[in-house]
């Protein structure tokens, strides 16, 4: 059965991990200001604002949330395992909340100690300014070591990666009614939002009450502007734009599901397409196609990379056509290490997930992508979006 979050017994376990870590750089507690490494560990979503919202985690003892006292209520509705907190007013307050924190870091006896922390202080968000945490604690010996929890989230276990696959299914499902709905004369927004809309009430009716969809639409599908010519920038914006009989579309789609994303993209041809839109279409599959076959435990990142870009020149595509690597990890975030590039050798493990996008961009006429979400496997891969990829299958006859 597919759980629709993380369990908490996982998130003990990755707070143990970190632990342990911890152990060995001698440090007694760690302290983390990041909203995605907060919720990584507890399943805690923070809304960052210029309030300090912090997790400290002693090595000896129970974790402690520091929450404005707006997130007090709302933090134990959310994760009512972790029982300490210390809850201060308001920002900026008469005391400064990092005052505060500090008197809470000496409460627990950390203040002479060494800890680590994933930054000096609460980042500059929204306004924020205060102080860091060595400024009010002269005693403390603070070492920077957020890359422990980044260095885990690496590696998906099962529960991750099968709520990765399950976002694949309601992206497949958002961007099926995506392409459904195209039709010239339409603008990009009303197709993008109907898509969305019908694909995420699906997924809230279908996964019930135990889903908790986070956002108002968890399954999403659009266009981003990439129209027509326009599908020749890779990160267009969403722009006021009518599409038209000979328009190439670069898709996306995805669905959040528990915190995690899957990415799927396609490349369509709104009616019948041209000799030249086939040529770079289809020189597109088969670099895309290269890549994915790439994709194995024990390869180096850098190595699929190259697999597509060796299609794109025995085909003769000019490089200045070229202007991304082949893709990136993806889990919390739409990005994250590993990256699919010639720069990165990092040797791919059971448990990394991955986009495969090697795209095709021509100035003045249109861009070619296609993006798939990959896991890597003991024995193999699985490329867990399964939207069709062909030409015929992705042109929107009139």
């Amino acid at each position: 059965m597919v759980r629709f979050k993380i369990s908490w017994k996982t998130h003990e376990k990755r707070m143990d991990n970190v632990r342990r870590e911890l152990e060995k750089n001698r440090c007694k507690a760690m302290i983390l200001f990041s909203p995605l490494r907060i919720f990584y560990l507890t399943g805690y979503t923070v809304l960052s604002t210029e309030r300090p919202i912090a997790l400290i985690l002693p090595v000896e003892d129970e974790p402690v949330l520091f929450v404005p006292k707006l997130e007090e209520e709302h933090s134990k509705f959310r994760v009512p395992q972790i029982k300490k907190r210390i809850v201060y007013f308001e920002y900026p307050g008469i005391e400064h909340p990092m005052k505060l924190l500090a008197k809470g870091i000496k409460e627990m006896r950390l203040h002479e100690k060494t800890i680590a922390a994933d930054a000096p202080g609460y980042p500059g968000v929204m306004g924020y300014k205060g102080p860091k945490l060595t400024e009010l604690l002269p005693s403390l010996q603070l070492k920077l070591l957020g890359d422990i929890i980044d260095r885990m989230r690496l590696i998906k276990d099962e529960e991750e990666l099968n709520l990765i696959r399950e976002s694949a299914k309601w992206g497949n499902l958002a961007h099926r009614l995506l392409q459904d709905y195209v039709a010239p004369g339409l603008i990009e927004t009303e197709i993008a939002i109907k898509a969305s809309y019908e694909a995420s009430i699906a997924m809230i009716k279908t996964l019930g009450p135990e889903f908790d969809p986070g956002v108002s639409m968890p399954a999403r599908a659009g266009f981003r502007g990439q129209i027509g010519a326009y599908s020749a920038y890779p990160h267009m914006l969403a722009s006021n734009v009518t599409i038209k009989e000979g328009d190439v579309l670069v898709t996306g789609a995805g669905a959040r599901i528990g915190g995690y994303n899957s990415e799927l993209e396609r490349t369509m041809i709104v009616g019948k397409p041209t000799e030249k839109q086939k040529k770079y279409f289809n020189i597109m599959v088969k670099a895309q196609r290269a890549a994915l076959e790439a994709f194995k435990p024990g390869v180096k990142c850098s190595d699929v990379n190259k697999a597509a870009f060796k299609v794109f020149k025995e085909e003769g595509v000019p490089m200045n056509f070229i202007l991304h690597r082949v893709g990136h990890g993806i889990g919390l975030e739409g990005h994250e290490p590993p990256w699919v590039e010639d720069g990165d050798e990092t040797l791919m493990k059971p448990g990394m997930v991955f986009s495969c996008e090697p795209g095709i961009y021509i100035p003045g006429f249109a861009g070619f992508r296609h993006s798939d979400t990959v896991i890597i496997l003991e024995d193999g891969v699985e490329v867990v979006t399964f939207y069709p990829r062909d030409l015929e299958s992705l042109t929107i006859l009139t």
